[in-house]
């Protein structure tokens, strides 16, 4: 995969001499990915001619890079199975992920993951790596956006956006009761209970965690809530609302009410901004609602 750009001095006010690494880097290239251009099959060239990074560039030099080509991971088997694609560029692709399917592979879905339906879809794609790279997973159970990076140098980009709070991602949970407040911030720390491998829970010894919510709508039996995540912990909507007594219908982990149509957890990630520095826009997404999530809240309704 390609990458061009033409420098200018005047995006680097702060330094005399702008050597080509620093302009590397400043386009989100980490010290190893530079490394992976310089040793592993990566090309790097100013105005048509390969060059090194200590290279000093000059105001309208033409910088192209060609990144290394990456080994895909025998790991992650190939799935033709469908997936439904809601945005796709040179860079990222963005997947509505449905509920009941795992975002990777594991020793209990080892075939047949997200991650192994999208190799399939590069594949026949004919895309020049097979490399998977997911930079945003949800919960097996959670339907929604996923986004991958389509290299390594894409899936940096993304982690961050992710750690600057670039990257946004606004979910939909229908949880049990109503809150007293109609908005707010949930600041408790959360992590793992030692007795169950995968359940978390509210200690002080957890990481710091932070939610905020806006309720939508009111039903006679619960709430339409969005919420926004401000930090990534495992399990981290589904947590801080069952600490606060409101955890989502369906989801028999943390006490929610399971109903004839709430078969997993009412939760959906609904939207997702990004920003993509080649296109230098920011990209607004937004996947429907499923139907099983619509009858949940058809049966809070009555």
């Amino acid at each position: 995969m390609n990458f061009k750009w033409q420098f200018s001095a005047a995006n680097f006010p702060e330094q005399d001499q702008v050597t080509l690494q620093s302009f590397l880097k400043h386009h989100g290239f980490s010290k190893s990915q530079i490394g992976r251009l310089k040793f592993s099959g990566g090309q790097i060239f100013v105005n048509h001619r390969q060059r090194y990074t200590n290279y000093l560039l000059h105001d309208g030099d033409l910088i192209r890079v060609t990144l290394a080509p990456e080994k895909a991971a025998s790991t992650v088997t190939t799935s033709h199975l469908p997936i439904e694609i809601i945005y796709e560029d040179d860079l990222f692709l963005v997947v509505n992920k449905p509920a009941h399917l795992a975002s990777i592979p594991s020793r209990s879905h080892p075939n047949d993951a997200l991650a192994n339906r999208v190799k399939g879809y590069l594949q026949t794609q004919g895309a020049e790596s097979l490399s998977i790279h997911i930079a945003t997973r949800l919960d097996m159970d959670t339907s929604g956006l996923v986004i991958f990076g389509k290299s390594a140098y894409a899936h940096s980009l993304l982690d961050e956006q992710n750690k600057q709070h670039r990257m946004q991602k606004m979910y939909l949970a229908l949880a049990q009761g109503h809150f007293e407040q109609a908005s707010g911030l949930i600041d408790l720390p959360i992590g793992r209970r030692a007795e169950h491998g995968m359940e978390r829970m509210i200690t002080e010894a957890g990481k710091p965690s932070k939610t905020r919510y806006q309720v939508l709508q009111t039903y006679p039996e619960g709430s339409l809530v969005q919420l926004q995540l401000l930090t990534g912990r495992t399990h981290q909507i589904r947590v801080h609302l069952a600490a606060l007594g409101h955890p989502l219908f369906g989801d028999e982990l943390y006490g929610g009410p399971m109903t004839p149509a709430a078969q997993r957890q009412a939760l959906h990630c609904a939207q997702l901004t990004f920003y993509q520095p080649i296109m230098k826009k920011e990209i607004q997404l937004s996947a429907p609602i499923p139907s099983d999530f619509l009858a949940i809240e058809a049966e809070m309704e009555r």
